[in-house]
């Protein structure tokens, strides 16, 4: 098995992370979005890389008070079904609890099945529904929350 580290977001990563929204995402966060929800104050940003450092997944929260809301989650379609997006989760939720975060919480397409099902081994509970939150295609986001 491939040696994976999970770090910090840096600005070396903006581009490839920027190419997998874009594999991942119908509407795909710009390069100044992604940016701005890089590691600081009131943001967690993690990178998976293997052992060349090539960015191979990455997920971000960003965090008020105790509350953690996860933006996006992400592994080049190359690197799936790997347990990448198990290992960022896993370091995801240690380091919103090191915050002493309450809860944590995403929306998922109702139809992405194997993200749902991904969130769902971690501890994630459906809580809710946003009807047609989505576009391209227009869907429905089931609102997951894990409390810490």
């Amino acid at each position: 098995m491939a040696v994976i580290k999970i770090c910090d977001a840096e600005a070396r990563h903006l581009e490839p992370v920027s190419r997998i929204e874009a594999e991942c995402f119908s509407l795909p966060w710009t390069k100044e979005q992604l940016l701005a929800n890089f590691p600081d104050e009131r943001h967690i940003f993690i990178v998976a890389e293997d052992e060349k450092g090539s960015v191979l997944g990455y997920v971000g929260l960003m965090y008020v008070l105790d509350e953690g809301y996860i933006a996006n989650v992400a592994v080049t379609a190359s690197a799936r079904r790997q347990g990448i997006g198990d290992r960022l989760i896993d370091e995801l939720e240690k380091r919103a609890r090191a915050h002493e975060l309450a809860f944590m919480t995403l929306e998922v397409r109702e139809g992405n099945a194997p993200a749902i099902a991904l969130y769902a081994k971690h501890g994630f509970e459906p809580v809710g529904l946003r009807r047609n939150y989505y576009e391209q295609p227009r869907e429905n986001a089931l609102l997951m929350t894990k409390y810490l």
